[in-house]
């Protein structure tokens, strides 16, 4: 931490919890601090300082896509529609055998369902589409390991007997691991991710609030991700801290796991970055007390001083209310040099923003296991205004052919991006 930062330290008067009800005179003293510079892997980002400008609420009307109109990829790229139709298609799964299994949940009202598409002929259209598993709580993370098909609801992992090539699966699933559910900020997703040699399953569990707003007690087990064995036992927090982790990836190269963190609101237009990084076993992000680093949360001031100094400054920022969710590794090779072994970020875009940021998918370059470049616009065309927007990208997946889908919950989409 470096002395200008420690100076912007020493000016913060707020009270906890200040964001909910701090005077506008101890917010200008803040905001006037002047702003930060943190190195990232990839460059120095200059943070503001909080408050600099007014927290905003800006929802923009989500239309859906008039005949005809779709999202925008670079030259060299074909969009096409892979599926439509839909209830809210969050998230997507790739089996072995290739099969697309899709979760179909919201926040609001939730369809609570698997829906299975099959491509028969491979000519790039699923032709078999099926109802695979209903019945479910707000399901997101899908996985097939070890002869199980295993389901993150909101509440608990479930694992139910798979065979490949399964259509429908009817029997009962069992409860492997209960998880917290609920939350005042709707971090409901549950995500997952096995190890190489799956001996091991990731869960990615999000906070209950923007900055433990209602205590750190109801904290417990979320801003996490936690580690377990494939039958649920052995449950360990992997890494903390991290506000609302979703997607997450293994960089090519390197056994590396990467997650796509959706970062805290109400500190102003450009605070706090969204951000992927690689994630060290047992390392502490910050979430709650501290962002991007040691830079303390002026809402959690002299709480915790021992966590904001041990909080690692994420690798890639991503932008600010982005709404980073998606993440995936191109690890095929259909698409050009550029983007082989990089990462895909599905940004489902923001609300506490006076400018509308994110509605797009980026990429960012990487090479030998690590980032060499900033993110660039990969898929976008989502936004006709500041008003309204046609759909928001969530969920990025590399298919067995190499092309990309990309999961549009408002647009009840799913699209495809293939190289020429």
């Amino acid at each position: 931490m470096n002395q200008h930062h420690l100076t912007i330290i020493s000016m913060l008067a707020l009270t906890t919890l200040a964001g909910c009800g701090s005077d506008k005179k101890e917010k200008e003293e803040v905001a006037q601090s002047g702003p930060d510079s943190v190195a990232t892997v990839t460059d120095s980002l200059t943070l503001p300082a909080p408050f600099a400008t007014e927290s905003v609420e800006n929802r923009p009307e989500e239309a859906g896509w008039p005949a005809g109109k779709m999202p925008t990829a670079p030259e060299g790229f074909v969009v096409t529609k892979f599926a439509d139709k839909f209830d809210s298609p969050r998230w997507a799964y790739i089996a072995p055998n290739g099969d697309v299994f899709v979760a179909e949940s919201g926040t609001r009202k939730s369809a609570d369902r698997i829906t299975l598409l099959r491509d028969v002929n491979k000519d790039g259209t699923p032709e078999m589409r099926e109802i695979f598993l209903e019945k479910l709580n707000k399901p997101l993370g899908m996985l097939v390991l070890n002869g199980f098909f295993y389901v993150a609801n909101t509440d608990g992992l479930y694992r139910y007997p798979y065979k490949d090539g399964e259509t429908k699966i009817t029997s009962k699933g069992q409860k492997i691991v209960e998880l917290p559910a609920g939350g005042y900020n709707n971090h409901w997703t549950r995500n997952l991710l096995a190890n190489a040699d799956g001996s091991k399953i990731y869960i990615s569990v999000g906070s209950a609030s923007n900055v433990a707003d209602h205590g750190i007690d109801e904290e417990k087990r979320r801003a996490n991700i936690l580690e377990i064995n494939p039958d649920g036992s052995g449950e360990r927090v992997y890494a903390s801290g991290l506000r609302n982790p979703v997607g997450m990836d293994w960089a090519p190269g390197s056994k590396m796991l990467w997650t796509a963190v959706n970062e805290r609101d109400k500190l102003g237009d450009d605070l706090v970055p969204d951000y992927i990084t690689s994630v060290k076993e047992g390392g502490f992000y910050g979430w709650p007390y501290a962002y991007f680093g040691p830079n303390e949360d002026p809402r959690r001031k002299g709480e915790r001083p021992d966590l904001v100094a041990k909080s690692i400054v994420p690798d890639v920022p991503v932008g600010s209310h982005t709404a980073s969710l998606g993440l995936a590794f191109y690890n095929k090779t259909q698409f050009p040099a550029k983007y082989q072994n990089g990462a895909f970020v599905g940004q489902h875009g923001s609300w506490n923003r006076s400018k509308l940021s994110g509605y797009k998918v980026v990429f960012v370059p990487f090479k030998n296991g690590k980032p060499s470049g900033k993110p660039e616009d990969f898929l976008t065309g989502f936004v006709e205004s500041e008003k309204k927007v046609y759909g928001r990208p969530v969920d990025v997946t590399v298919m067995n052919d190499g092309s990309l889908l990309v999961n549009d919950d408002s647009g009840n989409t799913i699209w495809r991006v293939s190289a020429k």
